[in-house]
């Protein structure tokens, strides 16, 4: 029988972009389980709720992260606005969709480098963080920021985009496809890319199901779960449907967010297409009284929305679960039997967000 090492991972690594730290037992090179231990980046974040009146909380919400921060923004704003019976303009719902997709966009295109950067594909990190410049651009152009946009607000957005903006939000995605698909093949037909990733951390749909992944990690494995088909916001006039791949290793991963990337372009045109003339805000002049629980889809999987109000300006309880942690789980699993070598690309096929999940 081989003799068992630990040997530890993290929190601070080349590879990883985000603290966590694994013991993994080794018998040889191969793992045999790997441990986590999370906590590094604690903030205290949903405490603030009583601190915070809860128009001024989205800015904390957004802070929870600096890649989803529109989207946690967004996803608190419908829980408030869910549990008041506030109804806010449909043009807002849209300027949320179109915002909601380019996030998709900017961290699967940085997700994409990362994992380049974890097999050494240097050129292929820096081309594919060159594309997603083009959508910060856009974010900067349209909210004033490239990391905390502050544009959702309890009753709408802050901003409006005429329609000579969102025609050129159009026109510059349409130019990025062209350049973009050339990345993206690199990822998808590149025999030393497929080497690292063909076979490595499978994961099946009754194993995902059963330990509740989300996001990509689920839909690799064949799993049909998108939170967007709920039809929340304005995706119940949006035509698509959840990207799927049934292999559930990292290469079908990959594949799902390189789909998704795509999609997002897609569901922008629609949406840009079909946004309605109005108002992007409603006054709020109550407080909330009730709780409520909201679904969303960020770019790493469903996040869920708790809050509860008591009828004051502060929320009793705010509460967030993210994606990464209902995906740590199944990263164990996939771990299990893995060359020591395969353990930073199978890390990031999670696309983990350790700030998200600590909060």
């Amino acid at each position: 029988m081989s003799k068992q090492t630990i040997i530890p991972f993290g929190p601070q690594h080349p590879v990883l972009p985000e603290p966590i730290h694994l013991d993994l037992v080794m018998e040889d090179e191969t793992v045999v389980e790997a441990i986590p231990s999370i906590g590094f980046i604690h903030r205290g974040l949903e405490k603030l709720v009583e601190k915070k009146e809860f128009t001024e909380y989205v800015y904390v919400a957004e802070r929870i992260c600096g890649i989803c921060s529109f989207m946690h923004g967004m996803g608190y704003c419908q829980s408030i606005e869910n549990g008041m019976k506030l109804q806010i303009p449909r043009r807002a719902e849209y300027l949320r969709v179109v915002w909601a997709e380019l996030s998709r966009v900017h961290s699967h295109l940085l997700w994409l480098g990362l994992l380049a950067d974890s097999f050494g594909f240097e050129s292929l990190f820096m081309h594919t963080w060159r594309m997603r410049e083009k959508i910060l651009d856009i974010f900067e152009a349209t909210t004033g920021g490239r990391v905390i946009f502050s544009v959702c607000k309890v009753g709408g957005v802050r901003r409006d985009m005429d329609n000579q903006t969102l025609q050129s939000i159009v026109k510059s995605i349409d130019d990025m496809e062209a350049e973009l698909r050339e990345v993206t093949d690199v990822f998808i037909e590149d025999y030393t890319v497929k080497t690292r990733m063909v076979g490595v951390g499978v994961m099946n749909a009754q194993e995902a199901h059963d330990l509740g992944a989300c996001g990509p990690m689920g839909r690799g494995s064949g799993l049909y779960q998108d939170m967007r088909l709920l039809g929340y916001s304005a995706y119940d006039e949006l035509d698509f449907k959840p990207v799927v791949e049934t292999a559930g290793d990292c290469y079908a991963r990959t594949v799902v967010r390189i789909g998704e990337v795509y999609q997002a372009f897609d569901l922008i045109r629609q949406a840009v297409g079909k946004i309605p003339d109005g108002d992007v805000s409603v006054p709020v002049t109550d407080v909330p009284r009730t709780e409520n629980f909201e679904r969303l889809e960020q770019p790493r999987g469903e996040v869920i929305y708790y809050t509860k109000g008591i009828g004051t300006k502060f929320l009793e309880r705010a509460r967030v679960r993210t994606p990464t942690f209902a995906n740590i789980p199944p990263l164990l699993h996939c771990l299990k039997g893995c060359d020591l070598a395969d353990v930073p690309v199978i890390i990031l096929s999670i696309d983990p967000c350790i700030s998200c999940t600590e909060r």
